[in-house]
């Protein structure tokens, strides 16, 4: 699987588009589509959305009209695991810095949106935020091996290993 960033917005949120066998899946369209659109060369068969703050979201009307591909989120999500065409993700609910917040878990490859950065977690002090959430998120996560590499929707790519420590600070 090739996954490509894309940075859009003026608040530089990551943009993934994942592709694989011909096929691709675009993670928070959040904003400029036409630089979205410029790194695909194939069929779209999915756009998924971590959470539905304005920067990941910012340009979901567009990339769904110009592909004609269903929108996958909290909203439609209703199980833990979610299969499109040949990809196959383990969904991850991680409320905390929005109530809607959730994670993709595809071949050891965590898009977590806003949930975990790299050296941090997201904000909740944005409406419908919660640090109580946050807090259960983090030790539902915690469980998962140190080799899970963590593509944030903010700021760089990380290891679950490497944020273990500044994560179980958050629970104290």
């Amino acid at each position: 699987m090739n996954i490509e960033i894309v940075k859009v917005g003026y608040l530089d949120t990551n943009c993934y588009v994942l592709t694989k066998d011909n096929k691709s899946i675009i993670i928070d369209p959040g904003d400029d589509f036409h630089k979205i659109k410029d790194v695909i060369n194939n069929e779209v068969v999915g756009i998924m959305c971590t959470h539905s703050h304005f920067d990941h979201i910012g340009a979901l009307d567009s990339t769904k009209k110009h592909y004609n591909a269903k929108v996958y989120s909290f909203d439609n999500i209703k199980s833990n695991t979610l299969e499109i065409n040949n990809f196959k993700f383990e969904v991850i609910k991680s409320p905390g810095h929005s109530y809607d917040s959730i994670s993709f878990l595809i071949d050891n490859k965590l898009f977590s949106g806003d949930f975990i950065f790299a050296g941090t977690i997201g904000r909740t002090d944005f409406p419908t935020g919660s640090m109580n959430e946050m807090q259960e998120s983090i030790k539902k996560i915690l469980k998962y091996p140190d080799n899970l590499i963590v593509y944030p929707g903010h700021g760089d790519i990380t290891t679950l290993g490497k944020e273990k420590e500044n994560l179980k600070y958050f629970l104290n």
